[in-house]
């Protein structure tokens, strides 16, 4: 099975960014990683991208490479925009088939969506249709998602959080791996068992141990102190 992610844009996309400077793709990129991360060790999978970090890859050389690739589900990764380059008031998550309402597509997204507004708590715009480009012209199931507005003070500082980036990826590769009903490949489940600890430093003050945790947690990372 062949699992197309597109993540949005591209580094270099005029406009495609938050009020205070963060690119779209730079929130779109990641989840895409992320969401390869959480479907590997699946059996029988393979996980392609269209994007391309040195361009912006036109839409037609997107759904042609997906097509090109017999891809059974195309998934495309956005952050959504609201109002004329400013902050705006909009905000939530919302997730988009083609107009035409494929079933599959249909039910995929609504996976997508009830799972994304469980783990993010943000509002719920509801699944859409639209006559988007990367929906009309791939040739499988498709579905785009919007994760949060970059025009909202609060969704544009989530949307640079690695907390919540990974929240929307793992709710992602989890509605694919239910809706098409994915099996763990038996040695990567065993291999997942396996823990590696990673100290990242000692100090004799409590004080500075501290503020080592906070930063990291900010960042992340679970972090606990043992003295």
């Amino acid at each position: 099975m062949k699992i197309v992610l597109d993540a949005g844009h591209g580094y270099s996309t005029l406009g495609k960014r938050t009020p205070d400077g963060m690119k779209e793709y730079e929130f779109n990129r990641a989840v895409a990683l992320y969401v390869r991360d959480f479907l590997s060790g699946y059996t029988n999978l393979e996980v392609l991208f269209t994007h391309n970090d040195e361009q912006d890859v036109p839409l037609e050389v997107r759904t042609a490479k997906a097509n090109e690739l017999g891809a059974d589900c195309f998934l495309s990764i956005h952050a959504n925009a609201a109002g004329n380059g400013g902050w705006h008031e909009a905000e939530g998550i919302e997730t988009f088939i083609h107009s035409s309402k494929p079933r599959d597509a249909q039910i995929l997204a609504a996976e997508i969506q009830e799972k994304l507004i469980t783990a993010t708590g943000r509002k719920n715009r509801g699944v859409k249709t639209a006559n988007f480009h990367v929906l009309r012209e791939t040739r499988m199931t498709a579905v785009l998602v919007e994760c949060g507005f970059m025009t909202h003070k609060i969704e544009s500082r989530l949307l640079k959080k690695e907390d919540y980036r990974t929240q929307c990826a793992q709710s992602i590769a989890q509605s694919i791996v239910s809706h098409y009903a994915l099996t763990k490949n038996s040695q990567a489940a065993t291999q997942k068992q396996k823990l590696y600890k990673v100290q990242v430093g000692a100090f004799s003050s409590k004080h500075r141990a501290e503020q080592l945790a906070s930063e990291l947690q900010r960042l992340g990372y679970d972090t606990f102190i043992v003295q």
